[in-house]
């Protein structure tokens, strides 16, 4: 609408140039108002099919610094074509939403630009091209181009995850139910052989490289130094831990991004506190089209692998992950979400206080259960509200 204001503008000046200045000049002036947008447009709807949009970045970058993009125009053809308008935007996480270029394409088969957004927020983002455009004739006209736009690229932006204190209540309490488990599972085992007075476990102690969740706590307790089973532990034995990222299509996207990163932190904070004090875990989340995936956590470097799984997934609104599909053997199991309302728990989860913890992003989070609700709070702690 502003575009053809100003052509109305121009029109009206020349106009009166004609009649009351320079009829000449005039004349001249108005020719070149008619036909110099004719031939500006016959070049637009030219290049905007000789054009091509692309763009690439990193996939992941660290919460608090620059996400360094690329945008590359190619062309198919020799001649030179109008000026190129690329529309960029960047998700929640990041600054710079919404972002305006403009460049010309010479001889060049191909021209190509880098910007940077700040990445603001620990999650999972994209950077996207929402609009195309060849323009002409001063910017008053453009066309998009006909080549489809390229797919958003999806980036992680990776919190600072917190060192927690293995004084933690939440932490204590899943540790001694470990033991707890470690010492029945050893009780039943040893019954199944004492027909032929063999022990249930064979022990060793433990060297670097043996999964973790193979430590017998008990014994090792006793003897004061990390003993592991020469068989295979069940699966019992583990806490697990539930990571829920819910984004209801209510909330506004920064409230939500910043939900999702306390819950993050708080998620991979416990989990990388339980490693380093020897507990396997299992681990499970929202994995490629939407399935639930369940992952054993037993080595040092499992908690930062998992953590580029889970920011590698885009958040689906309205949707939380499938508790039924996750196993209901764990000795231990916490629930983390962001929202656990919305059909969350349509499971009989919700019967077992005693073994099912829920760990939310702050005092204010709603518990529709019976369940215990732990929190992260500002110092690090986990709190019960």
């Amino acid at each position: 609408m502003k575009s053809i204001f100003a052509v109305l503008v121009v029109a009206f000046l020349m106009v009166i140039f004609t009649l009351f200045v320079d009829g000449e000049m005039g004349v001249i002036l108005i020719a070149f108002l008619v036909f110099a947008p004719l031939i500006s447009l016959i070049f637009m709807l030219y290049s905007r099919k000789k054009v091509k949009v692309s763009i690439d970045c990193d996939g992941y970058v660290k919460k608090g610094s620059k996400l360094s993009v690329t945008v590359r125009v190619e062309k198919n053809g020799r001649l030179p074509l109008s000026i190129i308008e690329i529309h960029t935007k960047a998700s929640e996480v990041f600054s710079q939403e919404n972002m305006i270029y403009r460049l010309s394409s010479g001889s060049k088969e191909a021209e190509e630009f880098t910007y940077e957004v700040d990445a603001l927020t620990g999650g999972n983002g994209e950077i996207s091209i929402t609009d195309a455009f060849v323009s002409g004739f001063l910017g008053f006209m453009r066309l998009r181009i006909a080549a489809p736009l390229p797919e958003p690229v999806s980036v992680g932006v990776i919190p600072e995850i917190p060192e927690l204190k293995s004084s933690s209540q939440l932490f204590r309490n899943i540790a001694d139910v470990v033991v707890t488990s470690d010492e029945e599972e050893e009780n039943d085992t040893s019954m199944m052989f004492s027909a032929n007075t063999a022990p249930g476990y064979e022990h060793r102690e433990y060297v670097q490289g043996d999964p973790l969740k193979r430590v017998n706590w008990k014994l090792s307790t006793k003897k004061q130094k990390l003993m592991v089973r020469l068989d295979e532990a069940v699966a019992s034995v583990q806490p697990l831990i539930v990571l829920d990222i819910y984004r209801s299509s209510k909330t506004p996207a920064a409230e939500a991004v910043a939900n999702e990163e306390k819950l993050i932190q708080s998620v991979f904070g416990l989990l990388q506190l339980m490693i380093e004090q020897g507990i396997a875990c299992g681990f499970a989340y929202v994995g490629q089209n939407s399935e639930t995936v369940v992952e054993s956590a037993d080595s040092i470097d499992s908690p930062s692998q998992f953590l580029l799984k889970v920011l590698a997934q885009k958040v689906v609104t309205d949707r939380h992950i499938e508790l039924d599909k996750v196993g209901d053997s764990a000795c231990a199991c916490i629930i983390a979400s962001t929202d656990f309302g919305n059909g969350l728990f349509d499971t009989n989860m919700t019967e077992d206080p005693d073994r099912i913890s829920l760990l939310g992003v702050s005092a204010e989070s709603e518990n529709p259960t019976n369940l215990p609700l732990w929190f992260l709070d500002g110092d690090n702690n986990f709190k019960m509200v």
